[in-house]
């Protein structure tokens, strides 16, 4: 990163999925994307599948995929992150969303988002900090019970990354939010093994300044 860009807010992030994921934007081209990602997943189904319950299944795969962008709008999200391949046989409960940047005034004027970092971290149960491409970031991790009357139908293991935009005025801050759906009776080795992945497609993590 040069001296003169580090002089000035970058204007967007880059990061890479896993093989077999597909990016969803939430601000422009999402039907797009979500027309591209249903026709892939029928052109996957077995050679055996009925062709009559094709248009069954592409209607229900089109349902549950609004369904899922709904809910991360409804976060702030402005890109989704999707497993659409099976690993080894297993399509995998998880989802990554990156929500729109938030304004956080400062407390003091010579405070900066070092503050606000370690104020979040003192009132958040497992937070730790952690670097993003020379940017120091906050990383928590939970599991969130199963709570219709709240609207959590599915208990779920939840990871956030929550990082300062440099050099952003206002102080500008993005989050990242892994969520994997926890099935009853599983093993929790495995979502271990997810919450890792998640850590390695964060370690992607890369500001743009294009």
């Amino acid at each position: 990163m040069t001296t003169a860009e580090r002089s000035r807010p970058p204007n967007g992030f880059n990061l890479v999925p896993p093989p077999g994921w597909d990016v969803i934007p939430l601000r422009t081209g999402t039907k797009e994307a979500m027309d591209h990602i249903v026709r892939k997943a029928v052109a996957q189904l077995p050679a055996g599948f009925p062709k009559d319950d094709i248009p069954k299944a592409r209607l229900k795969l089109t349902q549950e995929m609004k369904k899922v962008v709904r809910r991360a709008r409804a976060k702030g999200g402005m890109t989704l992150y999707l497993p659409t391949e099976r690993l080894h046989g297993v399509a995998l409960p998880v989802s990554i969303v990156a929500s729109e940047p938030i304004d956080i005034p400062r407390v003091r004027p010579s405070s900066g988002p070092e503050a606000i970092l370690a104020a979040l971290a003192s009132v958040t149960p497992g937070a730790e900090t952690r670097t993003l491409h020379d940017t120091a970031a906050l990383r928590s991790e939970r599991e969130v019970p199963a709570n219709a009357p709240q609207g959590v139908d599915v208990a779920h293991r939840r990871v956030e990354y929550f990082v300062p935009v440099p050099d952003s005025a206002p102080d500008q801050y993005l989050a990242f939010s892994f969520s994997a759906l926890i099935a009853p009776g599983s093993d929790p080795a495995f979502y271990d093994i997810l919450v890792e992945l998640f850590d390695a497609v964060m370690g992607t993590f890369r500001w743009s300044y294009a």
